[in-house]
């Protein structure tokens, strides 16, 4: 069995126990009064269930994120609590809807997404929480880029917000995600600017006790040189995004095989624009083989794309192999439902 088949049972089967041992609400609440172990333990669940996501696609994962939101909007709605209690739970539920939005944008399901990223923006706003916020427009620009709609305002919006971040992580995490919709856009100064400060924020310290999970994860140099790659190659800049990439893919572990996958596909892209054909093929072929099991709709359909840029040179070797690859028909990821 291959080492990402067994990580996506193994983690499969850890995401169903944990789902069925936590299907009530934790016990930590006196009728409907509830408390920071109540807290607590909704947030202990979302560090852990956030840790799926390495290894599984959102089709996989969706429900898993979901049925948290549902708790923490019951809790919302129905408990009763101080003031304190209550922010915490209006930043744990603007968490959990990021991470449920997330998955059901690598699902492709984008009405989900939406709804789940505006709500966690009003949730934080209530809860005055204005990283969490920024994360939150963030991810809806990034998830907008999708739907054929660049939206620079709301990734200016992230940036004020960032840049009165006093948290490394959190900068780190909203310039890159920015810097991405600009790309997109076809606006290099800006991204330039944008790769610039997320690199000063690496730079000015490791992460601290304090840095909230949602963002830790991108203030890595891996991490950073994967998106300059990834944005000089949409901006057509192969000399500065392929060493990137090399760099950052030699480093990644296939573990990680949706997001390996993708960006594998942006080094092929790359590759391609650098007249290096045989090399794009082999990243391709690779990607290929990274997301045949990933039960997301992104890296089919972002494969699909590069795929066709090979159409026109059918006679360099392992081109057609790579062209009989292409899906017969469209990605779709069926939604996984509970019970």
């Amino acid at each position: 069995m291959l080492r990402r088949d067994f990580m996506k049972i193994g983690a499969g089967i850890a995401a169903t126990t944990l789902n069925m041992q936590l299907q009530e609400i934790p016990s930590g609440t006196t009728g409907n009064r509830i408390g920071s172990s109540t807290v607590s333990q909704l947030k202990d669940n979302i560090l852990r269930l956030r840790r799926l996501d390495d290894h599984l696609g959102g089709a996989d994962t969706y429900q898993l994120y979901r049925v948290e939101v549902e708790k923490t909007e019951k809790l919302l709605k129905d408990g009763s609590f101080s003031g304190v209690t209550k922010r915490e739970l209006l930043n744990l539920y603007a968490e959990q809807a990021q991470q449920a939005g997330w998955a059901a944008f690598d699902a492709g399901w984008q009405g989900d997404a939406k709804h789940l990223f505006e709500w966690s923006f009003n949730a934080a706003k209530e809860a005055n929480n204005a990283e969490l916020a920024g994360n939150a427009l963030a991810l809806r620009s990034y998830q907008l880029l999708s739907t054929g709609t660049v939206a620079t305002d709301l990734t200016d919006k992230s940036f004020t917000i960032a840049a009165n971040s006093a948290d490394p992580a959190v900068k780190s995490l909203l310039f890159q995600r920015g810097a991405w919709t600009y790309a997109v856009g076809g606006h290099s100064e800006q991204v330039a600017n944008a790769l610039g400060r997320a690199e000063e924020s690496l730079a000015s310290g490791g992460i601290s006790d304090a840095a909230p999970d949602w963002a830790a994860w991108a203030h890595n140099s891996t991490e950073l040189q994967i998106m300059a790659g990834r944005c000089w190659t949409e901006l057509r800049r192969p000399l500065r995004a392929v060493p990137a990439l090399e760099a950052a893919m030699a480093e990644y572990d296939d573990s990680h095989a949706r997001d390996k996958a993708l960006y594998l596909s942006w080094l092929a892209d790359a590759y391609l624009d650098a007249g290096e054909v045989e090399h794009a093929a082999t990243a391709l072929g690779r990607a290929f083989d990274l997301s045949s099991h990933v039960a997301s709709a992104r890296p089919q359909q972002r494969l699909t794309t590069v795929l066709d840029r090979f159409e026109e040179h059918k006679a360099v070797a392992g081109v057609p192999d790579l062209l009989a690859r292409r899906p017969l028909h469209p990605v779709e990821v069926r939604r996984q439902t509970s019970g």
